[in-house]
């Protein structure tokens, strides 16, 4: 049985996005049983209006649940970085929380540190250690670019390598 897999990178400028389909008859471990559907991100204009910005997220956010029907979503939990983005952060998050809830589509959370464990087996393994275990579990040539799909990529991932069979 083949799952869909959705990674949510939050953002207010740049939302990463990453859809993985996982092959839940074979061993986990095995690289075949992952393969990348899609990945990209979504950007909202710096100058725009903060509405209008979540607005876009909102669109694009419902396309791509309708383009790829994830069986399930990971999103990166709240980071604190500076008061103001975070703020900005937790509102494109929340967002993200009405689509899904909208399309009826589960999620689990990750932090950083459980990405980085999940994929290298070192929570605090730095970002390219983690992207390049993402390039190597999906069998990809190259890291996928921007950071901000790959980041996507590796929470998607890490969501397979959690589930229960």
């Amino acid at each position: 049985m083949t799952r869909r897999i959705l990674g949510l990178d939050p953002g207010l400028a740049i939302l990463g996005f990453g859809a993985i389909a996982c092959d839940a008859s074979q061993d986990r471990d095995a690289a075949s049983s992952i393969s990348v559907l899609d990945f990209g991100v979504i950007q909202t204009p710096a100058k725009t209006a903060v509405g209008d910005r979540l607005c876009t997220i909102y669109d694009d956010l419902h396309h791509l649940l309708n383009q790829w029907q994830p069986d399930l979503v990971a999103i990166e939990k709240l980071f604190f970085y500076r008061m103001g983005n975070t703020i900005l952060v937790a509102q494109a998050r929340g967002v993200i929380m009405l689509v899904l809830a909208q399309h009826q589509v589960p999620f689990i959370e990750f932090t950083p540190a459980q990405v980085k464990q999940a994929l290298t087996g070192y929570g605090n393994a730095d970002k390219h250690e983690v992207q390049e275990a993402v390039a190597r579990e999906l069998d990809l040539d190259t890291i996928p670019r921007p950071d901000d799909a790959a980041d996507a990529l590796g929470l998607a991932i890490a969501a397979w390598f959690q589930r229960e069979d």
